[in-house]
């Protein structure tokens, strides 16, 4: 089994990331419930009715590798974040499908799981290029996207119909492999000067 195929976790200071399964159901239906994000028109959450159905799909997915996202102090599961896209010939793949409860959004769970999560697709898959792909109208996770030093590709427009009908434009946004130290050496340090 190649490192595309091998199944990867990782343990930072704030955060762990380790594959989904259904052992995370309980924590994410309470994290979803956190801040009703189910009910965010522009970006697709399951409710806590959806949970295991969601964590079913993305786990049947030939070209994705779910994670649930660890908070380290209270050891329970916070949120998801999904390798999608991936394609092991091209040495590409997009970090999507991501959210996290409301009480741990802009804290250093994000940085520090993406920190992790990029270090393991630059290092160790030898990708070129990670993508990131957010609804344009959502700022939330633009600005969060654009802190981790992605730079915008483009935006797709009328790119998908969402399960309400509106038309979703797609921001996307890119880190190439000559970028990675760059991006590291910032995330790092915005990691060790948190405030205390």
């Amino acid at each position: 089994m190649n490192a595309w195929q091998t199944p990867f976790s990782a343990r930072g200071t704030y955060v762990s990331v380790t594959s989904l399964s259904q052992e995370h159901h309980d924590d994410l239906a309470l994290a979803t419930a956190d801040g009703a994000l189910h009910k965010l028109w522009y970006t697709t959450i399951p409710d806590a009715a959806g949970m295991a159905a969601e964590i079913d799909r993305r786990i049947a997915l030939p070209t994705m590798q779910p994670f649930a996202i660890i908070d380290n102090a209270s050891g329970n599961a916070v949120g998801m974040t999904t390798y999608m896209n991936m394609d092991a010939a091209n040495r590409r793949l997009e970090i999507g499908s991501t959210w996290y409860a409301k009480s741990v959004q802009k804290t250093p769970l994000n940085t520090e799981c993406k920190l992790l999560l990029l270090q393991h697709a630059f290092e160790t898959l030898d990708c070129i290029c990670v993508e990131f792909r957010t609804h344009f109208v959502n700022v939330q996770s633009r600005r969060a996207i654009e802190r981790l030093g992605a730079k915008l590709d483009g935006v797709l427009r009328s790119h998908m119909i969402m399960a309400n009908g509106t038309i979703r434009d797609t921001a996307a946004y890119s880190i190439i492999a000559s970028e990675w130290p760059t991006v590291k050496a910032n995330l790092s340090w915005r990691l060790e000067n948190q405030p205390t």
